[in-house]
């Protein structure tokens, strides 16, 4: 909340009149979000697994997805339509996709773990995994698109498939990423922009460069909370895929390095509830929650160091944003009820 007040205040009372306004938008996700939170935590999340269930969980957002692309309901930005509007509640279904998705393949490989290793066997979570990848690369939003497809193929692999499968299935993954890249102008024009963002400094390159001096004015212990030069409409997008960049001014190395550090134990966290899972389905729904959460952090993390091209991506529980704040926080509900299960199955054992 103090992170979206420094990185917003001042674009919010230029735009909006209202230097609070992000902030009182996050905190009504942030209320909504401990509610979420506290119900998951205390929901029986092995009833997930219902075959009904998980269909829910997988038909739901891939249908919302859909509905994007429906004039009056989608809303569009920036040349993407990536968002459901009713009046002033906006809805974004990639973030609930990842977690259906989630859900879903959880359900059906523990179910079918023999037939995992069968190209047969692992057909279903390719399609579902590759028809919400194709939605969401229609919005588009190649950068969810990418948290995606990794997330289905770290799936596959913790659900068992065999190594000669996954190589079969992520080469051409591989492969693909360059045509997907080529297909498009503006992603050729931002990888141009990755390579030497000088080139086109106050085009493709403008928020590259923008991110990378707030970083740079930050040095070892920053400029101090509040005390932003980039915020002040240099660095687009400030509150939300690229706070990381005035955090990073603000706060400095020591303050990004700490950010990390309790990022990295939230995921050590998420590990060590998935290892000491008693059955299949929680130990995948368990690193399943865990691995959006990483994924998207290193990726956020990396797009605004410049070590990969830039994308819009936000970094979760961290970015402006009411839908993925709400949706991370409900997913960390779930995963705390799997190590309260964890808990009691060790507290009956030892008795």
């Amino acid at each position: 909340m103090v992170a979206v007040y420094s990185a917003s205040g001042y674009v919010a009372e230029t735009q909006y009149g209202d230097e609070w306004y992000f902030v009182k938008k996050q905190l009504i996700g942030f209320i909504g979000g401990l509610i979420a939170m506290f119900f998951c935590g205390r929901l029986d999340y092995t009833k997930l697994k219902g075959k009904k269930t998980r269909w829910v969980a997988l038909i739901i957002p891939m249908v919302l997805l859909a509905l994007v692309f429906v004039p009056g309901l989608g809303k569009s930005n920036y040349g993407a339509t990536r968002w459901i509007g009713i009046g002033s509640i906006t809805i974004q279904p990639s973030e609930l996709a990842k977690y259906g998705f989630v859900i879903f393949s959880s359900a059906y490989m523990s179910e079918n773990m023999g037939k995992m290793r069968t190209v047969k066997g692992v057909l279903p979570i390719l399609l579902a995994g590759g028809g919400i990848c194709a939605l969401i690369i229609l919005e588009p939003n190649m950068s969810v698109t990418m948290c995606v497809a990794f997330l289905m193929l770290a799936m596959l692999f913790l659900g068992g498939m065999k190594l000669k499968h996954f190589a079969f299935i992520f080469l051409p993954a591989l492969l693909a990423v360059p045509l997907l890249i080529i297909a498009e102008p503006y992603r050729l024009s931002r990888l141009s922009a990755f390579l030497d963002p000088w080139e086109s400094p106050k085009g493709e390159g403008y928020q590259l460069i923008q991110s990378l001096y707030a970083l740079g004015n930050g040095g070892w212990f920053g400029t101090g909370l509040f005390k932003s030069r980039q915020k002040y409409r240099f660095l687009p997008f400030a509150e939300s895929d690229f706070i990381l960049s005035i955090i990073g001014e603000e706060l400095g190395f020591f303050g990004i390095v700490s950010l990390f550090f309790i990022s990295a134990f939230l995921i050590f966290r998420g590990i060590k509830t998935a290892r000491e899972a008693d059955d299949f389905f929680s130990f995948l729904l368990a690193s399943g929650i865990t691995l959006v959460y990483g994924i998207q952090t290193v990726i956020n993390a990396m797009v605004v160091s410049g070590s990969i091209p830039p994308t819009g991506l936000p970094l979760p529980l961290v970015s402006s944003g009411n839908t993925s704040l709400i949706i991370t926080m409900s997913s960390m509900g779930i995963l705390y009820s799997i190590s309260r299960k964890n808990a009691r199955t060790r507290g009956e054992i030892g008795r």
